[in-house]
């Protein structure tokens, strides 16, 4: 078959089964957007370019399957860069097909052209420039066998325009050869003999569990070993739905804003097993004080991340789905840990708060909010001190419902991720919980989120400020507050009735239900502007320097 290579890309696509496509068109992608033309691919336009790679990482984190993104050259690829980032820290699987100046242009400084093999190499599992059209449905096969296996992450394909309209002979390879990229799947038996014999011994053990439980799908595999050991299990940020936050065993949030039982415990532990984390710094916080009493193990995929921020007793590498299946197979049942589990407790009835019972408190606005939604809802967040508030106090239930930007900690991320969210999933309520700050970053979607019905709930909580950096302006800079207040704030209910969207304002606590409830009855695109106090800090915090027990909980 003789086809163009801008046709290759689309078929590529149909035969890796991927059904939406989230871009922007231009000059150095003509030839692939006039092939869409003709094609059964979903594709959505988004606003911006950025908008875009948010889109396609969000769908990918609530399907599990890989998000494709299209760009132009230059500007439109660079506007790429910042979700190629995000999603190479938070191991998302992206395909992203960037428009490239003709082949004998590369090189010249020609109109639109930026080296973006060369700008993304240190954000991206592997990237590629095409060079010949023959080379595509190869190369295609292999970003997407890349992307998705071992630890997920970005993959970039940049194509030359020339090379998008040479003719070339089709046909899709049924085998993939990568003879340097052999991803461990299988954990190594002796290594998970010695997890065994660990958990024997321990008396105070903890699971920590990230990420990588809910790429894996590996949930209930990680439900059934701590249910079997009586085993407390905290959670990172992006670990969040792993546990459903209403289990005996959880928790809730470790590290930086984490949760005090959650701090405590892997303070006192004797064990600690940690499961598809990367032992980020605001996990561990202060090295030399994290675990200080606990042998640890690691299960990741990636091995490199394994003894790369903290000292691992027992490593294991491996799929944690495959990892936790053996384990489960081998590990001995009902282990008595009753006084852990007491002192585990206590922790957890003195972390209650109190703040909920202020009239505008964050708090508040998401116990409201969680018991007018199902427990299918998704939430997606930008950064920021709401990001923290609901990662410390929304109940998630399942997996793939919290999407969120751990990592690079992105600004603007939440609206657009909502968007590839509904796309995913369109028989779920998806709500995107953001702040005034972030919420401008790419605001901008609300017209494509309008242009594709999907109706999205948005909720923003507007303390007219940059509350996070605020807040650590207050410790770090003796309240020395630059750049961060804002004199003048938008009504964001009337941009949401301006774009088309229903726009509610809330400043009163009694209005906080009825305004949810109209917001996520409302057919189409729905935001809810909610003003609360400038001075809210979110607590606990630990400091600098300090290790995890030692958090600031005061009005926590």
């Amino acid at each position: 078959m003789t086809i163009s290579g801008a046709q290759a890309v689309l078929k590529c696509l149909e035969k890796e089964e991927v059904e939406v496509v989230f871009g922007f068109p231009g000059g150095a992608v003509l030839p692939l957007y006039d092939a869409l033309y003709d094609s059964s691919l979903r594709h959505i336009l988004t606003k911006h370019e950025q908008g875009a790679v948010h889109a396609a990482d969000g769908y990918a984190r609530v399907t599990g399957k890989t998000g494709v993104c299209f760009a132009t050259s230059g500007p439109g690829a660079t506007n790429l860069v910042t979700g190629i980032a995000n999603a190479y820290m938070d191991s998302v699987p992206l395909v992203l097909v960037t428009g490239q100046v003709p082949t004998g242009f590369i090189g010249t400084d020609a109109f639109q052209e930026v080296d973006m093999t060369g700008i993304t190499a240190p954000i991206t599992k592997h990237n590629y420039l095409v060079k010949k059209a023959k080379d595509i449905p190869r190369i295609m096969k292999e970003a997407f066998y890349i992307a998705r296996t071992g630890r997920p992450g970005p993959v970039l394909v940049d194509i030359p325009v020339d090379v998008s309209s040479q003719k070339m002979n089709y046909a899709y390879p049924k085998e993939i050869d990568l003879p340097g990229y052999r991803p461990t799947k299988k954990g190594h038996l002796l290594q998970i003999e010695r997890v065994v014999e660990a958990v024997k011994e321990a008396a105070r053990p903890v699971i920590v569990a990230g990420g990588g439980v809910i790429s894996a799908n590996a949930s209930d595999l990680l439900l059934t070993f701590a249910r079997t050991q009586n085993m407390p299990i905290a959670n990172t940020m992006m670990g969040l739905g792993s546990v459903p936050a209403d289990h005996p065993l959880f928790l809730g949030m470790l590290g930086l804003h984490g949760r005090p039982a959650a701090n405590y415990a892997v303070s006192e532990s004797d064990l600690l097993i940690a499961v598809g984390v990367r032992f980020g710094d605001r996990v561990i916080r202060k090295v030399q004080g994290f675990a200080p009493k606990a042998k640890i193990v690691h299960m990741d995929v990636d091995p490199a991340e394994i003894g790369k921020n903290v000292h691992v007793d027992v490593p294991v590498v491996g799929d944690v789905g495959c990892i936790l299946s053996d384990l489960n197979e081998r590990i001995p049942i009902e282990a008595d840990t009753r006084e852990w589990i007491e002192m585990v407790s206590v922790w957890k009835q003195e972390q209650k708060t109190k703040a909920a019972d202020k009239p505008m408190h964050p708090n508040r606005i998401l116990a409201e909010l969680a018991s007018v939604v199902d427990s299918d809802c998704i939430i997606t967040t930008d950064v920021g001190q709401h990001q923290m508030w609901t990662a410390q106090h929304y109940p998630f239930q399942k997996p793939r419902t919290l999407v969120s930007s751990g990592g690079l900690g992105a600004m603007g991320f939440g609206l657009p991720a909502a968007i590839g969210a509904q796309i995913g999933s369109p028989d779920k309520t998806v709500v995107n919980i953001s702040g005034d700050g972030s919420f401008q970053m790419n605001l901008q979607e609300l017209a494509t989120a309008l242009e594709y019905d999907l109706p999205i709930k948005v909720l923003i909580m507007n303390n007219r400020c940059l509350g996070m950096v605020r807040q650590l302006q207050e410790f770090k800079c003796s309240g020395r507050y630059s750049q961060v207040m804002t004199k003048k704030v938008p009504d964001f209910a009337a941009i949401a009735q301006a774009y088309g969207a229903l726009g509610m304002r809330v400043k009163d606590p009694d209005q906080i239900r009825p305004a949810i409830e109209e917001a996520i009855s409302h057919p189409g695109l729905s935001v809810i502007d909610c003003c609360i106090d400038t001075s809210e800090n979110v607590l606990p915090m630990v400091p600098d320097g300090a290790a995890l027990y030692e958090m600031i909980q005061e009005g926590g």
